[in-house]
C-alpha cells in the first residue's frame, strides 16, 4: 500500500529527537518511550483542527530543537537521561474513523509490547479509545487505570449517528473491558453536558469525576492524591488523558470545544508532573490542541509543555532519586 508519509505539517519529530519507524522493531529497541502522532479529526461534535495538532506540538518552542531540555524544577533532561523516540504520524483520513482507530491501535500496541511508554499526539479525543486500548492489549484488560483530565465526561453513547466520536470513547473503553469503570478517574469536567442519562449510565459505572466546583472548594491537591489512591488500587499502570480543553479557554483558545472556568496552564502542569513523577504511566495522550483556532501558539506551547513535563517527571521518577519541589533552584547542591 502507498504510504503518504505526513500529511497536516512538516516531517519533523518533537524538538528534534530521533526518528524510529514501527515497521523496524530495531529502530525502538530499548527506547524508554516512544512519540507517535494521530492527526485526526474526524470524531468532532463542533470545531475540527485537531489533526494540525501533532505537528504544533512537536514544533511549538522558541529554543533550538537539538533533542534536549533540561527541566529547572526537576533538574533532569526529559529526553536525555531517557531515551526518546518519535515514530511519526499514523496515517488517518478524516473520513474513515473506524480504520484510523484500526491504525492507531495496531500502532500503540507496537509500542507498548517493545516496552516503551507511548506518548500520542492528537488529534481529537476519539483516540482515547485506541490508545488506551492498545496499551491494554500489552499490560491487560482492566488493569490500567484511567486519570483524564477534561472539560468533558466524553461519556456518549450514540452521538450523530454514531457510536464513534470524541464524545464517547471513554464509554466505548469502559464497555470494551479495557478500563474499569471504577478506577476511572476524570479531573476538570464543567459545564452544561452531558445529561441526566449520561450521568445516570457513569454512576452505574462507579466512576468518579472532579467537576470544577468540588475541585475550587475542595482544592486541586487533595482530589489528586484521592483520585491517585484509587487508581491504584489492584492495577498496575496509569494511561494519563490530557485534553487541553481542561484549562480555561483563557490559557487554552486553540480547541474545538472551549468551555469557561477551567484549570489555568500551571495547575495541569504541575498536575501532569505529578501524575507522571508519583504514578506508574504505562501511556498518555495529549489532545484536541486545534492550530486554526489557536493565538500566538498559547494552546500548542501548552500542549508542548505537557509533553516535556511528562517526560521530565517519568525521567526524574526512573533516577530514583527523591524530590522536592519546595528546594530552592540555586542551593548549591
Amino acid at each position: 500500500m502507498t504510504r503518504y508519509g505526513p500529511m497536516y505539517g512538516p516531517d519533523i519529530t518533537f524538538l528534534g529527537v530521533d526518528r524510529c519507524d514501527l515497521t523496524d522493531p530495531a529502530s525502538f529497541a530499548g527506547a524508554d518511550v516512544v512519540i507517535l502522532g494521530a492527526p485526526f479529526d474526524g470524531g468532532t461534535s463542533h470545531r475540527p483542527g485537531a489533526r494540525f495538532g501533532p505537528a504544533a506540538i512537536r514544533q511549538a518552542c522558541y529554543m533550538a530543537h537539538d533533542g534536549s531540555r533540561p527541566s529547572l524544577a526537576l533538574r533532569v533532561d526529559g529526553l536525555k537521561d531517557i531515551r526518546v523516540l518519535d515514530a511519526g504520524d499514523v496515517e488517518c483520513f478524516s473520513g474513515d474513523l473506524e480504520t484510523s482507530i484500526r491504525d492507531i491501535e495496531s500502532a500503540v500496541h507496537t509500542i507498548a509490547a517493545s516496552g516503551a511508554i507511548p506518548v500520542v499526539l492528537g488529534g481529537d479525543h476519539s483516540i482515547a479509545l485506541p490508545d488506551a486500548r492498545g496499551v491494554a492489549r500489552h499490560h491487560g484488560f482492566g488493569r490500567v487505570s484511567m486519570i483524564h483530565f477534561d472539560a468533558h465526561a466524553d461519556t456518549g453513547d450514540i452521538e450523530f449517528g454514531h457510536l464513534y466520536g470524541h464524545g464517547q470513547p471513554m464509554r466505548r473503553l469502559i464497555e470494551s473491558g479495557a478500563i474499569r469503570g471504577d478506577r476511572f478517574l476524570q479531573i476538570g469536567l464543567r459545564g452544561y453536558w452531558p445529561g441526566p442519562e449520561v450521568l445516570s449510565w457513569m454512576a452505574g459505572q462507579n466512576m468518579r469525576s472532579y467537576e470544577m466546583t468540588e475541585i475550587v472548594h475542595r482544592g486541586l491537591s487533595e482530589c489528586l492524591t484521592e483520585a491517585f489512591a484509587i487508581a491504584l488500587d489492584d492495577c498496575d499502570g496509569i494511561f494519563l488523558s490530557v485534553d487541553i480543553d481542561v484549562c480555561d479557554p483563557g490559557h487554552a483558545p486553540g480547541t474545538g470545544t472551549p468551555e469557561p472556568g477551567g484549570l489555568s496552564a500551571r495547575e495541569l502542569l504541575d498536575s501532569v508532573r505529578r501524575v507522571c513523577y508519583e504514578l506508574p504511566v504505562v501511556g498518555l495522550e495529549v489532545v484536541e490542541v486545534a492550530p486554526p483556532y489557536d493565538h500566538a501558539d498559547i494552546t500548542a506551547l501548552l500542549g508542548n509543555r505537557v509533553v516535556l513535563e511528562a517526560l521530565s517527571a517519568i525521567a526524574r521518577r526512573r533516577s530514583g532519586e527523591p524530590w522536592d519541589p519546595r528546594r530552592p533552584l540555586l542551593d548549591g547542591r
